[in-house]
């Protein structure tokens, strides 16, 4: 362990000890009191619940201004997004628990959604707009149960916001910033950020409309001397429409309109090569309708969730050996029922039965690609259920099972069982579970140009052991969990060495992931709140790339006055593996990226109460200088200034 992080955790274990907190304003992601959802797809309150659930709400969003949804989510505990500090065209991977992309569900408004077309059945967390967002609930393990295929390590569950009980009311925001890497301590404004949104409630009928857009520019996403900038632009357009039909139904139907812009860079080849390639851009959009409706009777609640959508990529890429550009097209189609039943036996004993039925296809074209959507398709059928239990004693119990019935390679059962044990003498609750996952092939690994239609899905299997508790009336609110991970049949690219066919299929080793994650709250004083999070992680070497071992962060918030706040935030990530093919050495070269440490600091101060707020912060205060990609560029020291008015 080297001295960069023993001072790391001294720093945390003295703020720890040192920082006191408001419990009115706090970010409430350790509150025991909460409701969530995520566990069950139903509200409970969250001390019933045998998970440790990450909730950021819609008072911590405010108080991350002018922050992405990938930032903020790399300050949970387990929780890593690697590209969220490189420039914003970068791609971005998803870590939970040593997972990747393709064993995170990501749900918005209770449908999921993915890019059918990508290598893997993934989304890019770029195209959702963080002012859309009113709520984000985290839940870490194998949750195939309830959420189907890729709910392997975590399920990321986005809830959208929603009109408010005025006849008309709105927001209206704009903030302007710098786009520095560390070599770069200019202040050029090149990121802009600017949205409208008008919602309101007309006896029985409600609306929501909103548009946002982002763009940035500044500094090359790739590394090196002279390089070209790249750009990011972004929009998104978001309609809500609901009507009550009666106090125990209601009808909601939305529609999406999200399209991302941008330049790129080439994967890194060496320290010889230059992957600054000014013609390389990209164009995707997204389209998303839906229809949601719940029914309450006298014994419970049925939910019906209907959506469907349609991504479409358009890749340019400078072809360095033949010259001039090669074009790519793809395209992918989803869509989704999810029948969901919640039915009381009694008021401790509860039946979540649901079916959910998926289907996807994709088209690839190009110069040397021929996929079209008859050929690459494949659909889901899911029958699942829950049996929640929460005993008058303490004890509450939620388990199930799932069938999946896919159209390509057949049944697929997984389950879940979790206990925990909340104590009535003392504030502490223990939980423990054991559940099963999988992750479904994509419709590229099955039907691309290295296809393989033999390949089977990934399994997992995780276990937990943890606890909650508070201190002092809860003013101190600690957590942590353990965890323990197997991962089979991993689908992975090989290359033939005697015939040089390149395909996917399935890796002939266990994976093994193991590790733990706490929160710690304190909150004191009046003015002053920490909240500290440590992840330890350890997984197998072949898949290590990106993910540290040690990771931390600290939150420090002091309120001036209930108008005026300012926040410090700390971010300390250990060191990672990483990879890149040499084309020097004409092979996979492995290197270790060091570890680093980054400071942020926002201030929030409201002008007119409820009405007007401004906001700044700079992000990486030191300008430290890091790799997150091996070969990239990084953020270094930036500004940012913003206003918000609501009417």
């Amino acid at each position: 362990m080297n001295q960069k992080f023993i001072k790391v955790s001294m720093f945390c274990m003295l703020t720890g000890v040192l920082s006191y907190g408001q419990e009115k304003d706090s970010l409430r992601v350790n509150e025991l009191k909460e409701v969530v959802v995520s566990d069950t797809k139903f509200e409970q309150k969250r001390e019933n619940s045998g998970k440790i659930i990450d909730v950021i709400t819609a008072e911590d969003l405010e108080k991350k201004q002018g922050q992405s949804l990938s930032t903020i989510l790399s300050q949970l505990a387990g929780v890593e997004i690697n590209g969220n500090q490189s420039a914003n065209s970068k791609n971005q991977g998803i870590y939970i628990r040593g997972g990747r992309n393709r064993q995170v569900a990501i749900y918005i408004d209770g449908v999921p959604v993915v890019d059918a077309s990508g290598i893997n059945l993934e989304y890019d967390l770029r195209l959702i707009p963080v002012e859309q967002i009113e709520k984000i609930e985290v839940l870490k393990g194998s949750s195939s149960v309830l959420y189907g295929t890729g709910a392997a390590t975590g399920v990321i569950n986005i809830t959208l916001k929603k009109s408010e009980d005025k006849k008309i009311s709105g927001n209206a925001y704009w903030n302007v910033g710098t786009q520095n890497d560390s070599d770069k301590k200019d202040l050029d404004l090149n990121a802009f950020s600017q949205g409208l949104s008008v919602n309101g409630k007309l006896k029985k009928f409600s609306y929501l409309t909103s548009i946002n857009s982002t763009e940035t520019k500044g500094f090359s996403e790739a590394k090196g001397e002279n390089f070209e900038e790249d750009m990011f632009s972004r929009i998104g357009v978001m309609q809500k429409f609901g009507y009550v039909i009666s106090d125990k139904l209601n009808v909601n139907l939305f529609g999406n309109y999200d399209a991302i812009r941008n330049t790129f860079d080439n994967s890194y080849a060496g320290p010889l090569s230059s992957n600054d390639d000014v013609n390389n851009k990209s164009f995707s959009e997204q389209f998303r309708l839906g229809l949601q409706s719940t029914y309450k009777y006298s014994k419970g609640e049925f939910n019906l969730n209907l959506n469907g959508g349609t991504i479409d990529r358009e890749v340019f890429i400078t072809n360095t050996w033949a010259g001039g550009i090669d074009t790519y097209n793809y395209s992918s189609r989803n869509a989704n029922i999810d029948l969901v039943n919640k039915l009381n036996i009694s008021e401790q004993f509860h039946v979540v039965t649901g079916l959910q039925t998926q289907y996807y296809d994709m088209e690839q074209f190009d110069a040397y690609t021929d996929v079209s959507k008859e050929m690459a398709h494949f659909n889901i059928i899911d029958p699942y259920a829950t049996i929640v239990y929460n005993s008058n004693f303490g004890l509450n119990v939620n388990a199930g099972g799932r069938l999946n019935i896919h159209s390509d390679y057949g049944n697929h059962f997984v389950y879940n069982i979790n206990p925990s044990y909340n104590f009535k003498n003392i504030p502490l609750k223990i939980l423990a579970s054991y559940s099963t996952a999988y992750i479904t092939p994509s419709l590229y690994q099955l039907f691309g140009p290295y296809g393989n239609v033999d390949v089977q899905p990934e399994e997992n299997a995780t276990a937990e052991l943890g606890f909650e508790t508070s201190f002092l009336n809860k003013k101190v609110i600690l957590n942590a969990v353990g965890f323990y991970r197997q991962e089979k049949n991993k689908v992975d690219f090989f290359t033939d060495t005697t015939t040089w066919a390149s395909f996917y299929d399935n890796f002939d080793n266990e994976i093994n992931a193991q590790g733990f994650e706490t929160n710690v709250t304190f909150k004191i004083l009046d003015k002053f709140i920490t909240r500290t999070n440590y992840t330890f992680t350890e997984v197998e070497e072949e898949v290590s790339r990106y993910i540290p071992k040690h990771k931390v962060n600290v939150n420090l918030q002091y309120d001036f006055t209930s108008r005026f706040n300012t926040s410090v935030d700390y971010q300390y990530l250990s060191e990672r593996n990483d990879a890149f093919y040499n084309s020097s050495i004409f092979g996979t070269e492995n290197v270790e990226l060091n570890s680093y440490s980054i400071f942020n600091i926002n201030m929030n101060y409201q002008l007119l109460q409820n009405r007007l707020s401004v906001f700044a912060t700079v992000t990486n205060i030191f300008n430290e200088e890091f790799v997150e990609v091996i070969g990239y560029n990084t953020k270094g020291r930036n500004y940012k200034l913003g206003l918000s008015f609501d009417f």
